[in-house]
């Protein structure tokens, strides 16, 4: 269902596209993709699914399956890129707005397009440093100063100040939006990051 609605927006956008027009224009220079793909890490992985950047979030579409099908419909790059585009500038709750925007929004779309629904195999899973793990995972959703990390779809981990059970266990578990991690992290990986949090919320 949700391919043959993306198949609908991208038909749709296709036509705003070929006419110039959009709910902010289209994309106007060439993207970054390496920009794109370290800002889609740190900004998007957490609630998308996405092989090529090692994303499995499952808040939002997962980007694989949404976007083999236009794809392989023929769809051009530059009109899947401006249906992202327009998706990053009309974000709709829980996808925050202004996530990204300007040349980033572009190069962040421009990752996207070209790596969605393309079968390419996740990169090597992270190792045992907590910061790390939490970057790659966990900071799009989380506001944690010693991260970086300035999410807002998950609570604020510097106001919660998790003690190291309750951060394992939810790591694991999940709950509300946030997927369980069992099976996709190592234990020693959550014990890490479960770890990092306890260790740096609120410092």
């Amino acid at each position: 269902m949700l391919r043959r609605a993306l198949s609908g927006a991208l038909l749709a956008a296709a036509a705003l596209v070929a006419g110039g027009c959009g709910t902010g224009g289209k994309a106007s220079s060439s993207p970054d993709l390496a920009n794109g793909k370290t800002l889609f890490t740190s900004k998007c992985a957490g609630c998308h699914v996405l092989a090529a950047a090692g994303a499995q979030g499952t808040v939002g579409p997962n980007l694989d399956e949404a976007f083999a099908g236009p794809k392989g419909e023929g769809f051009k790059l530059s009109t899947i890129e401006n249906v992202v585009l327009d998706q990053i500038r009309l974000a709709s709750p829980p996808m925050p707005k202004s996530l990204v925007t300007g040349k980033d929004a572009v190069d962040v779309a421009g990752f996207v397009a070209a790596a969605a629904g393309t079968n390419a195999k996740p990169p090597a899973q992270q190792g045992t440093d907590g910061k790390s793990i939490f970057s790659a995972n966990c900071a799009s959703c989380h506001t944690l100063a010693a991260a970086a990390a300035t999410g807002t779809i998950g609570p604020n981990l510097d106001q919660l100040k998790p003690s190291f059970a309750i951060a394992q266990h939810q790591v694991e578990n999940g709950g509300g939006v946030m997927p369980a991690f069992k099976g996709k992290l190592t234990q020693a990986q959550i014990d890490a990051v479960a770890k990092f949090v306890a260790d740096n919320a609120g410092k």
